[in-house]
């Protein structure tokens, strides 16, 4: 496999733009080598401009739930375009896919259409410290939420300390109202409390895929929600990754816990640029027009994007049954896989899956926060994503992401994979 075109791009494009790239994970940074500059996508694949093609197990960080250029999406988005890109005024397109939203979570009376992830949970937070008229919020070390000064925090002495900044640009008193605590672990969040003078909201990923895949415990996340319910606070889910890749329900179908918001990202725009936040009637009417709590947006809610999303929902929606289970067949195949070539080779690997998400550690423990996914080999992690890059596969350039299972797979693309990291582990 050769790179020579993706070689040049790299270095034309790093004489224009920062890094080369315009999300940092994309320079390949953790995993070394050149990152693949994409041509075309169709179904699992990915396509190259050097003309090599790769199993894609990014797909686009999670949206491509149905495969590249799908086309019952690509129809819809084309029909919107010929009708006009943007209005900045109401369309019915909106309101068909809130209601779509809106009747799968049940978290979720009424809902916002934004333009990221990162927009979504800056708004719900907003909103959250809106109505409980209280400044502090609760997060979760690993658990990454847009890159909005508030969130953008590292642990700092102990569970109770308050957020230092984790990126220069973001002014100390920006995080004063950010406190950290461990996932997974409920006494942490407790301490957090108690060290408030008043929480506003818990946020937290219900299925962590910015650790990389880590699961919260059903018992968490229920000691959260009687956390919240003590305190007063709002209970938000940021299910921009696990909304609707999860299930049908995202982790709302998974766990028998029921959050107050959730967020949503680029999984409702069927890959389009689009968010949302949402949740119980009573907090939601807080939000401007109806309540003081501002928030707006030009390309909030436009019509391609949210043509795309409803498309994109309703296939998935109308084969949930068999959908579902066979994704998640495909997640369990790939692990499985993945974990017996390890043992094979005496590689320790910590697998895990849940709907058509799933990730692995080199790690000799379970990983249950942040704290033990960094003890994975992230050397060895990036040794293997070389290898398997060379032999056509596309996982997440770090140890730190999860990876996602699309519709075009099937059993003999994951045996393929399979047989690949066999040949990767012997040489590992």
């Amino acid at each position: 496999m050769t790179l020579t075109r993706s070689n040049a791009a790299f270095e034309l494009a790093k004489t224009v733009i920062p890094g080369g790239v315009d999300s940092p994970v994309r320079a390949f940074g953790s995993v070394g080598g050149v990152p693949p500059f994409i041509k075309e996508a169709k179904g699992a694949y990915l396509k190259d401009i050097d003309g090599n093609e790769y199993i894609d197990f990014v797909q686009s960080w999670g949206p491509l739930i149905l495969g590249h250029a799908n086309e019952t999406i690509e129809k819809a988005v084309i029909e919107a375009v010929k009708r006009g890109l943007s209005f900045g005024a109401p369309t019915e397109v909106e309101t068909k896919l809130a209601q779509a939203v809106c009747s799968l979570l049940p978290s979720v009376d009424k809902i916002r259409f934004v333009n990221s992830g990162t927009e979504a949970v800056m708004s719900a937070i907003r909103l959250a410290r809106g109505f409980t008229k209280r400044d502090d919020i609760i997060k979760f070390e690993g658990c990454y939420h847009g890159h909005s000064d508030a969130l953008l925090v590292k642990a700092g002495s102990g569970a109770t300390t308050f957020g230092n900044p984790s990126s220069p640009g973001v002014p100390e008193g920006t995080t004063k109202h950010t406190l950290l605590a461990k996932y997974n672990d409920l006494k942490s969040v407790e301490a957090c409390f108690n060290a408030s003078k008043g929480v506003a909201c818990v946020i937290v990923e219900p299925i962590a895929g910015n650790m990389g895949f880590v699961p919260a415990k059903e018992e968490f996340l229920k000691g959260l929600r009687q956390l919240c319910d003590e305190y007063g606070a709002i209970l938000i889910f940021d299910e921009v990754m696990s909304g609707f890749r999860a299930s049908l329900k995202g982790a709302q179908g998974v766990y028998d816990v029921c959050p107050d918001m959730v967020t949503l990202g680029k999984v409702i725009g069927g890959g389009m640029p689009v968010g949302a936040f949402g949740g119980k009637a009573k907090i939601m009417a807080m939000l401007s027009p109806e309540g003081p709590v501002y928030q707006a947006g030009t390309l909030s809610g436009n019509p391609v994007a949210m043509s795309a999303g409803l498309a994109s929902l309703e296939v998935v929606s109308s084969k949930a049954q068999t959908l579902y289970p066979r994704l998640e067949s495909l997640a369990k195949r790939l692990t499985e896989g993945l974990k017996a070539e390890a043992n094979e080779a005496n590689i320790p690997l910590q697998v895990g899956y849940q709907g058509s998400m799933f990730g692995f550690f080199f790690n000799d423990n379970p990983v249950y926060n942040f704290e033990d996914a960094l003890r994975s080999d992230t050397k060895r992690f990036a040794l293997f994503h070389q290898e398997m890059l060379k032999r056509g596969v596309y996982f997440a350039c770090s140890q730190f992401e999860v990876g996602f299972i699309c519709s075009a797979m099937d059993e003999k693309i994951i045996d393929e994979v399979i047989v690949k990291a066999a040949e990767v582990m012997k040489k590992l």
